[in-house]
């Protein structure tokens, strides 16, 4: 067998081990998961020759035995060492997950209105299946999807929000997912179900954080997210984790009649990243608003891959994503938008711009429109570039240094997208870890 054959079966051979332990125990999730093991079993991983692919390979995942953490019990982390994670202060939900368990112990749960459910999806699958069984699988499709179809096959924990129709959530509901290996490479699935009902509204945050010893990680992460007629759902996914981790994330948004969805999508850490992130506008009127920001240093690679469908007519999207690299670091923009032949009277507009701070640093951005509609207003377009020796120069001239000049360029260039993060603790906390962690290029390529 080759690497890809063995690294399916060492995960087929988990997937065996976790259904014998579970032992058939009145499961009604089976059935998802044993369609979801057929569809990863016989697509098997990803590789360069597939379109979808061909700029990122997954040969460090394979290359590593990740197992999963049997322990539920938090792993001995504290209260204490989760607040450096939590943008404090910020008066929210904590719901805290470690190596994919929920932690009770560490959470954090504010008072919330009459009918709303957040809670864990292993709790949820136990005492809410007339509310998982319409939506749980069948946002996120598995059909040529080997990642999406890996996490439905392993689904065990992760996260539950329900919203009742006109109930709006005050606060945020922050969704804390911490990596924390011991005694070997760790994988967790976890998985996010949110369903805002009709006219209803809710903030969450997904984050994704390291905590302890830097052995090797594997976060697999799915999320759906059903909008309502009306309702109105802003999802952030902040991803930081250390330099060994291989995060590789689907979002599945489906957004009803008038209904609004916003994502903002922020990836610092990682040595191999991939986000994919589904949009689909199925009822009239509907909007989706996508913000991202990737930051590569070193040698990481940090793919996000976006889609907008444009099924129902008098929709709109604005989708806006930046990149920043340096040293080696790789970046992939690949955005597409369809506009399906009933969806008249469509708005989308869509832009990636990228600064690349070094000779050695590389970007592939691939923005797309297909248009099957003729009553229409669509744009499309992408930039890469250097900071510009004009502006250097005239900082320079101000009598500030050249470090502090390139540093200046960087923060406003990444301050638009920041900028656009209404939760004002999150923004802050940003600026303070990027600025802090300020790529510097090399000085070489410019003289002022």
């Amino acid at each position: 067998m080759n690497g890809s054959d063995e690294a399916r079966e060492h995960y087929l051979e988990i997937f065996r081990s976790r259904d014998q332990a579970r032992g058939g125990r009145g499961d009604w999730a089976a059935p998802l998961r044993r369609g979801a093991l057929d569809a990863f079993a016989a697509a098997g991983f990803p590789t360069t020759r597939q379109e979808a692919w061909r700029h990122t390979s997954v040969a460090p995942i394979l290359g590593v035995p990740f197992r999963p953490d049997g322990d539920a019990g938090g792993n001995g982390i504290t209260r204490e060492a989760i607040e450096r994670y939590t943008f404090e202060p910020w008066d929210c939900s904590h719901l805290v997950f470690v190596n994919g368990h929920y932690s009770a112990a560490l959470s954090r749960l504010r008072p919330l209105p009459d009918g709303v459910i957040v809670t864990s999806l292993a709790e949820a699958l136990v005492k809410h299946r007339e509310l998982l069984d319409p939506h749980l699988g069948r946002i996120a499709a598995t059909a040529g999807r080997p990642f999406a179809a890996l996490n439905t096959a392993m689904l065990e924990d992760g996260a539950f929000v329900l919203v009742p129709d006109r109930v709006v959530v005050p606060g945020d509901i922050h969704l804390l997912h911490v990596a924390s290996p011991h005694g070997g490479p760790v994988v967790s699935w976890p998985r996010t179900l949110v369903v805002a009902g009709t006219g209803s509204q809710v903030a969450v945050v997904e984050s994704y954080v390291s905590h302890g010893t830097p052995d090797p990680c594997f976060t697999c992460p799915v999320s759906e997210v059903v909008v309502g007629d009306g309702a109105r759902v802003e999802h952030y996914r902040i991803q930081r984790e250390a330099n060994k981790t291989s995060h590789v994330s689907g979002l599945q948004a489906r957004v009803g009649r008038n209904g609004s969805f916003g994502s903002w999508n922020v990836s610092l850490g990682g040595a191999l990243v991939r986000n994919d992130l589904e949009c689909l506008l199925d009822g009239e009127g509907g909007e989706c608003r996508l913000d991202g920001l990737y930051v590569g240093t070193g040698s990481q690679h940090v793919d996000n891959h976006t889609s907008i469908d444009h099924a129902r007519p008098h929709c709109s999207s604005q989708e806006f994503y930046k990149g920043v690299l340096d040293g080696h670091a790789r970046g992939v923009f690949d955005g597409r938008i369809l506009v399906r032949p009933d969806a008249q009277k469509t708005d989308a507009h869509q832009i990636n711009r990228n600064l690349i701070l070094s000779e050695d640093a590389l970007v592939d951005t691939k923005p797309q429109l297909e248009i099957f509609a003729d009553d229409v207003k669509c744009t499309h377009g992408a930039t890469v570039g250097q900071l510009e020796d004009d502006a250097l120069f005239y900082l320079r001239s101000r009598a500030i240094g050249l470090e502090m000049a390139r540093n200046l360029l960087i923060q406003a260039f990444i301050g638009e997208i920041l900028q656009r993060i209404r939760i004002e603790s999150i923004r802050a906390g940003l600026e303070c870890l990027l600025y802090t962690r300020m790529p510097h290029g090399h000085r070489s390529e410019v003289s002022v």
